[in-house]
Order: structure tokens, then sequence, then C-alpha cells
């Protein structure tokens, strides 16, 4: 009777059925040791990278501790895209297991690096500069922002015209501002267009006739990683009226990768639109700005 029964089973069981069921209870190969640590490794480098941004925004940390540390999340991405092409090539020879860790940590790595790339690419064609000036001749001097400089910071001086030159060279269409509008004006208008634009202040002096400079000075963050860039404005009167200057000078680093100089270009606009209550003159002011410096104005008695 059993043997009966076990004919009928055989005839009733699909053809390649227990083929299958061997294939199902053969062992899955174990993934690739090298793609799950390309994986960890890439995923590690978000908190690290993560951390470099909140101890800088913190200010918990001087500014070389925390570059060391975004470049070592950058370095643990580097190394997890090594270990996923490895693991890819082992994947494909071996024919184990791990292919999505593989080409999670690539994910991961090409997003950590790619930025920092771009800004690489940047840094190759724009000139080494970190000090921006409407007015080489008599720039804007940083005197409170001085004081919240630490010995590692740049100086707080001017290096002078090879440095202007090469700042006119690549970027030639920063130049000071002229309006004709009064002093007192012309500094309210400042103070409103920097504090719309959220930058620490410092310090603030209103103009005196006769005596004493308009002045602003402030502290900006980079967007993403919140290093400290200062700003320093300055309202001068002039026989037209009064004529701005700006400076903007990275507090670390020899290179602002065209910061400083499009902050400054923009800062300009945004005074010459606060200040010019004829709309249809701004297009051709700015191309006198563009065309041309204008000459440096004679220092008020202090």
């Amino acid at each position: 009777m059993q043997g009966l029964i076990a004919i009928a089973a055989r005839r009733l069981t699909p053809p390649g059925f227990e083929r299958a069921m061997v294939r199902r209870r053969l062992p899955q190969p174990p993934p690739s040791r090298l793609a799950i640590w390309a994986r960890r490794l890439a995923i590690f480098s978000l908190p690290v990278a993560a951390l470099a941004i909140i101890i800088e925004r913190a200010g918990l940390l001087e500014f070389r501790p925390v570059l060391a540390t975004f470049a070592a999340a950058l370095a643990l991405a580097a190394i997890a895209i090594l270990l996923a092409i490895a693991a890819l090539v082992v994947i494909w020879i071996d024919g184990c297991d791990g292919a999505r860790y593989a080409l999670a940590a690539l994910a991961i790595g090409a997003l950590m690096l790619a930025y920092p790339a771009y800004l690489g690419v940047k840094a190759y064609q724009l000139p080494a500069i970190n000090d921006i000036t409407t007015d080489p001749h008599d720039p804007p001097r940083f005197e409170a922002v001085a004081r919240l400089r630490t010995r590692e910071a740049n100086p707080v001086a001017y290096r002078g015209p090879a440095l202007y030159e090469r700042q006119r060279a690549a970027y030639p269409d920063v130049a000071p501002l002229a309006a004709n509008v009064d002093a007192k004006t012309a500094y309210e208008a400042a103070y409103a267009v920097v504090s719309q634009r959220k930058w620490r202040i410092v310090d603030a002096r209103p103009p005196q006739a006769g005596r004493r400079d308009g002045r602003i000075e402030a502290i900006v963050r980079t967007p993403i990683m919140g290093f400290r860039d200062d700003v320093v404005i300055r309202i001068r009167t002039v026989e037209t009226g009064v004529r701005v200057d700006v400076r903007s000078a990275s507090r670390y680093g020899n290179h602002d990768l065209g910061t400083n100089a499009a902050r400054v270009s923009s800062l300009i606009e945004d005074l010459d639109e606060a200040m010019t209550p004829d709309k249809g003159e701004q297009p051709a002011r700015k191309a006198q700005r563009a065309a041309k410096s204008l000459p440096p104005a004679q220092p008020a008695r202090r």
C-alpha cells in the first residue's frame, strides 16, 4: 500500500519540482566583506562630516581641527569608494552576494565628494585670494573685527598692490559705489541691507559731517561649513554725494574660491538699489562700475 502511495505521489509531482527544492535548500553565498566594510565606512563618513560642521558653527574649536575633521570624513568616503569598486570586481569573479552594499557605498561616497570636487575645480580656475576691497589705495580697515581674530587667523592688514592686481584680473567688476545722497541716508541704507542679510554686526558708527566716516563691521558665515568671513563697509562724503567702499576677507585660509568677490559685488548692487530712488538709473550705474573703478577718495579728518 505504501509503495502505491509513493508511486502516485511521484506521478503527481510536477517535473523539476524536486530539483527546485534541492536548489532552495542550498546555502546562499555570504556577502562580500569588502562590500560590507565599504558601506560601513561610507555611512560613518556622514556623521563625521556633520560633526565638523556642528563644531565650526558652535565655535567649539578653531579652523584647523575643524578642517582636519572634515578632511577625515572625505578620506573615509574615498576609501569607501575604493573598497566598493574592489568588492564589485570580487563579486563579478566569484559570484558572491553584496552588490547592493557596494552600490550603496558608491552612492554615499560620490555624494560626499561631489561638492568638494566642485570646489577643487574652482580653486584651480581662480587665483588664491582671500581679501577683496573696492579701494586698494585706502582700504577700509578692520578695527572691531581685528580684536576678535585669533593668532591662527589671517592678518587684518591689506597686502597691497600685488594682491589688488590679482583681484582686478580675476574680478574686474568689483568697484565702489557712488551715490548722490547724503552720508546719513547712505549709512542707514547700508545698515538696513546688512541687517536684512542677517549678518552679525559687531561695530556700527554713523558718519559725522567733516569729522568721521560711517562704518559698519560685520561677521558673515559661509552657507555649508559656517566659516567666518569679515566685512567692513565705509561711507565717505565726496563732492558728488557719498562713496561707499566695501572690504570682505576670509578669516582663515589662503583661497576664498571667489566667495568674497561675489559677496562684495552683490552687496554693492543691493546698496545701489537701496540708495537709488530712480530704478532706471541702476543699469547705467552698474555699467559704470564695471567699466572702471572710481578714483581714491581723500580720507576724512578724524
